[in-house]
């Protein structure tokens, strides 16, 4: 069955039941697959990087609760009260190596825009461009707060799965297999408009 789903081009089953998600054909997720070992291997080595590549990990709900709880433990605060606001950065990978670590909360990158697209020079949600399917979204930074402090603006709550299929399964530790946590992007237009375009953010791409 492994052989025969290799000569297709595809993941084996037996592989994808103690895989992360993924749609990638064999190739492209074996090339992933190194991707996220080398990304572990580097901060092994080298230290925490500046900059998260938040499609790395498996369990990606891990990293957003322990990054809440460095700040409950640095402020003495409980995190049951912090959440997280969210800065997108006029930076994109290519450019992150003039980023220093933030005070709090952490720098994240590897998202990906469907059904719309981030405007760099308005810093707001927008349409897409004609036959652009997805939107390379710049670095966020994660702000850790007290939800109760939080400043109320105009923003569409954009879901964030690991892959495009959007759906998951519930896991053992209570959270979704798929989906991993809602970001606020600041928009002019009514949440309904983005939520009728179906627009989410993905941590990988299909191909």
């Amino acid at each position: 069955v492994v052989f025969d789903s290799m000569l297709v081009g595809k993941v084996p089953a037996l592989w994808m039941s103690r895989s992360y998600p993924s749609l990638k054909p064999l190739g492209s997720y074996i090339s992933d697959l190194m991707a996220r070992l080398s990304f572990f291997d580097t901060w092994i080595k080298n230290g925490a990087p500046v900059v998260f590549w938040i499609s790395g990990f498996y369990f990606t709900q891990s990293f957003l609760t322990g990054t809440l709880q460095n700040f409950a433990r640095k402020h003495g605060i409980s995190i049951d009260r912090l959440g997280f606001q969210f800065d997108v950065l006029g930076v994109d990978d290519d450019s992150a190596k003039t980023l220093q670590p933030p005070n709090d909360g952490a720098y994240v990158k590897g998202f990906f825009m469907e059904g719309a697209r981030w405007d760099r020079e308005q810093k707001i949600i927008a349409e897409s461009f004609p036959k652009v399917l997805f939107d390379t979204v710049p670095i966020i930074w994660l702000r850790p707060g007290e939800k109760e402090k939080f400043d109320e603006r105009d923003a569409y709550s954009c879901p964030v799965y690991k892959t495009s299929a959007r759906r998951g399964t519930l896991s053992t530790t209570g959270h979704s297999t798929n989906y991993v946590l809602s970001v606020d992007l600041p928009s002019d237009r009514p949440s309904n408009h983005w939520i009728d375009r179906g627009v989410a953010m993905l941590c990988q791409l299909d191909d």
